[in-house]
């Protein structure tokens, strides 16, 4: 990989770790499912007058903006506003890895291999330590809403590799068309018009960088980068990469958000990351540890 190009990786590692740093701090100012509406509000308009739409379908585009956009964040967001840690968020999000892996195999007909199968199970088992903990510094509600949040980007992954090629950031743009109105109907049936009035006449500077950053730095610059090493190297070599993410993103709650883990949470942490490494690196390393004959 060339140097710019992991330059690149490393800016998606910590746009997407810190995002949810930035995610938590938005809340404090705007409730969930508003911060939603303005964050994808922001991502189209006025960028859908400027790129061209992609090249696919309009139920695929469709189905894209109502996975990953929207109901990986439906979830994330109140999630993070009922008691789930953006550390911990960061980590459990993670396991969108494993579902789509079992979504490809049972929509795609692709292959589960045994490095596959003996990661899934030790950062099940993680999860689980995790899930455990719950009442110490985390909810069930929350946990539970962000491991349903992976299962909605497991599933737009899928979507997205049933597409096949597409221009990511073109498909990001117009896809986020699909969230805002949802985002806006839910505002209204769960905050309310008066919570969503006082929100937006007394937004302040803090929850106005947190919506830029989310629109144009995870979401757009992000996923454009990330599109575009895909793009150019093969999957194998880009995915690890996606490795680092939990790690910034538990470093930067633990730094700015004074975030910390039970002694229980940090063994589950490792877990989830150990069967995250065996997801991406037992094949090579079985191969390697023994080579065929």
């Amino acid at each position: 990989m060339s140097p710019k190009d992991l330059l690149s990786a490393l800016i998606v590692i910590l746009a997407w770790g810190v995002n949810f740093v930035v995610i938590k701090v938005g809340l404090h100012g705007v409730p969930p499912m508003l911060l939603g509406a303005l964050r994808f509000a922001l991502v189209a308009f006025p960028a859908v007058f400027f790129i061209k739409r992609p090249a696919v379908g309009f139920w695929w585009v469709v189905a894209y903006g109502a996975t990953i956009s929207l109901g990986q964040f439906v979830l994330l967001f109140y999630a993070m506003s009922v008691g789930m840690p953006a550390g911990l968020a960061s980590l459990v999000l993670q396991a969108q890895a494993f579902f789509t892996l079992i979504f490809a195999a049972v929509i795609l007909g692709e292959k589960i291999r045994g490095p596959n199968v003996a990661g899934l199970l030790i950062a099940a088992f993680g999860l689980a330590v995790i899930g455990v903990q719950a009442g110490h510094a985390m909810t069930v509600a929350g946990f539970l809403l962000t491991l349903v949040a992976s299962a909605m980007w497991g599933m737009g992954n899928v979507i997205t590799k049933r597409m096949g090629k597409v221009d990511l950031l073109s498909l990001v743009v117009w896809a986020s068309l699909v969230p805002p109105l949802p985002f806006l109907a839910l505002s209204l049936m769960m905050e309310g018009p008066a919570r969503i009035e006082a929100s937006l006449s007394a937004i302040s500077l803090t929850s106005v960088f947190a919506i830029v950053y989310l629109a144009f730095i995870a979401t757009m610059l992000g996923y454009t980068l990330w599109g575009k090493l895909l793009g150019r190297y093969p999957a194998s070599q880009v995915a690890p990469f996606s490795l680092l993410v939990p790690i910034v993103g538990l470093a930067s709650a633990a730094l700015l958000l004074d975030e910390g883990l039970t002694s229980m949470q940090f063994l589950g942490a490792v877990l989830v990351m150990a069967g995250l490494c065996v997801n991406v690196f037992g094949g090579w390393l079985r191969q390697r540890l023994m080579p065929a004959r």
